[in-house]
């Protein structure tokens, strides 16, 4: 797969979306290792998961999640949120087997691999001092994609495109307008909703890098 060709009929990876890829799941699985109840899902296709109502509500954020499985790899993609790169959830989602997600929403971009509940590689592209430590090989091949696809707001669909191609499967526009398992999940819901799993829970900057210890002491205000 040339990643290059490929990340023009990405267009569903351009927007704020985050995508897991999880190892031998089902989408059972795969929604209730995110916190959801599978029996909610429906067999839906792009546009008539688009009506299910999710967003900002009076309740907090509500993420559309559509899932499958494709040779091997299970998928899901969530628009409308950032539950996929919660470390709780990502903790859960590669129990027993290996994950990859790809993230980008309003501010921050993140890619990170995990295995068997462990973060593997970790890091926000194009800033390096995000990298978890000991450094991974991801890097250079993250950046190597952006930077070929600069200056075309491509977002992170280079990544996906690098992603997919790594795992030999294919999840273009046409492949996931298709019917899926669809339903949404509500923040509160989710394994990584609780209060310090995030930077958006404590100062509003993205995701906490697995491992880092966040002071919710007097002085900070959220104690």
């Amino acid at each position: 797969m040339d990643t290059d060709a490929e990340a023009g009929s990405l267009d569903w990876a351009r927007a704020w979306m985050c995508a897991t890829f999880t190892r031998g799941l089902v989408p059972e699985e795969v929604f209730a290792r995110y916190g959801a109840d599978p029996d909610q899902a429906q067999l839906l296709g792009c546009e008539a998961a688009s009506d299910l109502p999710s967003g900002e509500s009076g309740d907090g954020m509500v993420s559309l999640l559509r899932a499958g499985s494709i040779g091997g790899w299970a998928f899901c993609v969530e628009e409308d949120g950032g539950i996929g790169f919660g470390e709780e959830s990502l903790a859960e989602l590669s129990r027993g087997t290996e994950t990859y997600s790809v993230a980008t929403t309003e501010g921050i971009d993140v890619f990170q691999y995990w295995r068997d509940g462990e973060c593997v590689e970790y890091f926000e592209p194009g800033m390096e001092h995000s990298r978890s430590e000991p450094l991974g090989p991801w890097w250079d091949r993250v950046e190597e994609a952006l930077a070929a696809h600069k200056g075309e707001g491509a977002g992170m669909a280079p990544v996906v495109a690098l992603v997919l191609d790594h795992l030999g499967i294919t999840l273009d526009d046409a492949a996931l307008a298709g019917p899926w398992p669809s339903l949404t999940l509500a923040d509160d819901d989710a394994p990584a909703a609780r209060l310090g799993n995030t930077y958006a829970g404590y100062a509003g900057e993205g995701p906490v890098p697995p491992g880092t210890v966040l002071d919710f002491g007097p002085s900070s205000g959220l104690s």
